[in-house]
């Protein structure tokens, strides 16, 4: 895919996101600010049997965190926990399908890092480094 048809698609998520709103019932969630852009995305699962079943994200932020969790909550439904726990910012920059640069690295993460957050205060774990430095 070109990158002009990664930009349309980053665009078309930003101006419609898939997925946003608040869920009620969710079984796990957690909200990500970025002081420095003022992004700021929360992230809902709804899982059972070990994988997610639904997926929100609530939130305001730039063109690529938006786009990005948009994208996100399409990607992590009926994926498993183990599955989704690897995930790291490679996956989220083929997700995206662009590279954003060291200066939007954060808002092209920031729904990953709450996406993983969400997980590790589901299973009841203390956050990997991997986690702590998105």
């Amino acid at each position: 895919m070109s990158t002009n048809l990664y930009a349309e698609e980053i665009i078309s998520n930003y101006e419609h996101p898939h997925n946003k709103g608040k869920m009620e019932d969710a079984d796990a969630s957690f909200e990500e600010h970025n002081p420095v852009c003022g992004d700021d995305i929360k992230v809902y699962l709804k899982i059972s049997e070990a994988k997610v079943d639904d997926a929100k994200f609530d939130g305001e932020g730039c063109s690529i965190s938006t786009a990005g969790a948009s994208m996100l909550t399409d990607y992590v439904k009926g994926k498993s926990i183990e599955e989704l726990s690897g995930m790291g910012v490679k996956d989220m920059i083929d997700l995206l399908g662009i590279e954003p640069g060291p200066a939007r690295l954060h808002c092209a993460t920031i729904s990953l890092k709450a996406l993983k957050e969400a997980i590790f205060l589901y299973e009841h774990k203390e956050p990997d480094e991997n986690t702590k430095d998105l």
